[in-house]
């Protein structure tokens, strides 16, 4: 499906002489088509048809409404499977397996997660007592909450896992009666062009949900965060933007939640299962080439073991085959930037630090090679900055508190890995680590309805479950005199 605006119930036609700009593929780097850039007009046209949606039906939709057409978007991304599978695969360059086990599955488990959440959820009330009345003589009050949307709310989603993230954000949001304004990475529209064709066929009153195309700074994401009609924005990408977009949301005070960058680390300790946590790593390091904010850059050993780990996690990097290239080939040029400072800055290169050659088509994509490096301090950039791809240093540490310590030096803090076979030391150290997220002997494991956010330089607020809903709508006390 060709990309395009949805704004109001209906997709835009592309007017002559619009502007337009290439979609790739990450794959060749070949065009495969033209996607609209979205004018500052067409972005105020589609908060407009939000407020609409608010003061019209989707606005008069309950609970009971609200469930049923999450769960008929579900269905009909069900039922649209393979479309969403070629549309990620092709957006992404990630391996089909993936798209077709994680990415889509979870779109659709998306929707249903939060129509189910819509129901059981509890309302506090409190009869309060007042000083000086008698009793029967109106002295006690009744409070009691309700919880109302907070209005037009602005998505803005990356180009790493694309339909997964959107549909992360954009399903709590209309469960808790929002109206969307979505803006996709402009690496990948496919999919959120899909997900507006199956939000169309759901029967969706028009202007609940709206879909715009276009960069960022100067363009449509900056319209979007910036609009004075936008009540609160959701945001996963990386740190820098995420700066840029609080200051735009500063003039307004408008209320943000942000999923940013990640510096993570994995902690082996010497007691731990070695071959399960060397294959831990590698997924946790490799998958869908480290384009994933949960992937792990720092790998800290027990010396005991450190060797052995090393020269493991180097084979399993020399043996991939099947990868994805990176996003684009600006971000391409990034990551091997970061290859060739790490050996200036005196890194032993394990394997991989550079671009592998195919001898056919994918030589003109934008490949990279999994690398596993060591012997840099910790101050050494390469260490310290995220780097998004597929990636890791790999350094020795002595004591728990080391580890501990090794793992809290970064601005970022979203997630962690632990691997020991110790359960008190899993106890023990998992708390210390300042993340939002601590797995323990595993590695992405999620439940939908536990927090899911980061810390310091890695976001502000959770989302997931009742953490989601919480964000996107806001408490009302009601005080009756009875």
């Amino acid at each position: 499906m060709k990309p395009a605006h949805y704004v109001g119930g209906a997709f835009l036609a592309e007017e002559p002489g619009a502007e337009t700009f290439a979609l790739l593929d990450p794959c060749d780097g070949s065009e495969r088509g033209r996607v609209p850039e979205a004018a500052r007009e067409t972005v105020d046209a589609a908060v407009r048809a939000a407020r609409g949606a608010l003061e019209g039906a989707w606005g008069a939709t309950g609970d009971t409404g609200r469930a049923a057409a999450l769960r008929r978007i579900a269905d009909g991304v069900e039922a649209r499977f393979e479309e969403f599978v070629d549309a990620e695969t092709a957006d992404t360059g990630k391996p089909r397996e993936l798209a077709a086990t994680v990415d889509v599955p979870r779109a659709a488990g998306n929707f249903r997660a939060y129509a189910d959440l819509l129901y059981g959820r509890p309302e506090r009330a409190y009869t309060t007592e007042i000083p000086g009345w008698s009793a029967g003589a109106g002295g006690r009050a009744l409070n009691y909450t309700v919880r109302r949307p907070l209005g037009v709310v602005a998505v803005v989603s990356p180009w790493n896992l694309p339909l997964l993230l959107l549909t992360w954000k954009v399903a709590p949001a209309l469960a808790a009666g929002n109206a969307v304004v979505a803006k996709p990475s402009e690496e990948t529209p496919s999919t959120a062009t899909l997900l507006a064709s199956v939000i169309d066929e759901a029967g969706l009153p028009a202007g609940a949900f709206n879909l715009v195309h276009g960069h960022g700074a100067g363009a449509a994401g900056e319209f979007l965060t910036g609009h004075p009609g936008v009540d609160a924005i959701a945001f996963t990408g990386e740190s820098a933007t995420g700066a840029a977009i609080m200051r735009n949301a500063a003039d307004h005070v408008t209320p943000v939640s942000f999923e940013l960058g990640g510096k993570n680390p994995a902690l082996v300790f010497a007691d731990a299962d070695l071959a399960g946590a060397v294959d831990g790593t590698a997924r946790s390091s490799f998958t869908h080439s480290g384009q994933i904010c949960l992937c792990t850059e720092r790998v800290y050993v027990q010396r005991p073991v450190f060797e052995e780990f090393v020269a493991a996690l180097g084979e399993r990097a020399r043996a991939l085959a099947g990868y994805g290239p990176m996003i684009s080939a600006e971000h391409r040029d990034k990551v091997l930037s970061y290859y060739r400072l790490a050996r200036e800055e005196g890194a032993a290169v394990v394997a991989g630090g550079g671009a592998p050659r195919f001898g056919d088509a994918r030589d003109g994509g934008f490949y990279v090679e999994p690398t596993v490096l060591t012997g840099l301090p910790e101050t050494a950039r390469t260490v310290r900055e995220e780097i998004f791809g597929p990636v890791c240093h790999v350094a020795p540490f002595d004591t728990e508190e080391e580890a501990v310590r090794l793992a809290n030096d970064s601005p970022y803090g979203l997630a962690a890995t632990l691997w020991t076979t110790d359960l008190s030391r899993a106890h023990r150290v998992a708390p210390r680590v300042r993340t939002g997220i601590v797995w323990v002997n595993c590695w992405n494991l999620r439940d939908l309805r536990t927090p899911f956010g980061g810390v310091k330089a890695s976001g502000i607020g959770r989302e997931g479950g009742e953490y989601s809903l919480d964000f996107f709508s806001e408490p009302v006390n009601i005080c009756v005199q009875i």
